[in-house]
């Protein structure tokens, strides 16, 4: 996983430099590849930072903080699937400690989808469905079930901060 906050100050150096948003993006793409900021992120740093804002730093949001996507577990991943290409995500997650649901369905669809143009709301409606239809009907029937356990524990704690399942 890239640090956002590195690429947040390449964008805040490219601005300063007199570069185009889209000239940014390319040149993101090029140092970063996959883990590059999408184009939305590029465009509303470099606006934030014609509006006089000079700190790289996110603003502070309410909600539940991630704990799925840190980097101690991109990298505990990184590494159990450099020690084996061929696991599965059910050994993935076993070895990781890292949620099914958290690890696979919406990042999955979402690579699969990035940096794509749609002409019309019916052909995001048709990709959405193909990549949602090569989830096995085994796996969407994990996700949801970890995520009605999930759900329970919500529940039962009134809707208080928790950590893990």
């Amino acid at each position: 996983m890239a640090d956002f906050r590195e690429q947040r100050a390449a964008v805040k150096f490219c601005f300063l430099l007199g570069k185009s948003g889209t000239e940014t993006l390319e040149m993101l793409k090029t140092a970063y590849k996959d883990d590059a900021m999408g184009k939305t992120q590029v465009f509303e740093w470099f606006s934030r930072f014609k509006n006089g804002e000079i700190s790289i730093d996110d603003k502070p949001r309410s909600g539940r903080p991630s704990t799925a996507r840190t980097h101690e577990n991109v990298e505990k991943i990184r590494e159990i699937m450099k020690e084996d290409r061929r696991r599965t995500i059910e050994e993935i997650v076993e070895l990781s400690g890292v949620t099914w649901s958290s690890a696979a369905l919406f990042p999955r669809m979402k690579r699969d989808m990035k940096g794509k143009r749609f002409a019309d709301v019916a052909e995001v409606k048709e990709k959405t469905t193909e990549a949602l239809s090569s989830i096995s009907k085994d796996e969407f029937r994990q996700c949801f079930e970890k995520w009605n356990k999930r759900l329970d524990k919500c529940i039962s704690v009134s809707g208080e901060y928790f950590e893990g399942d």
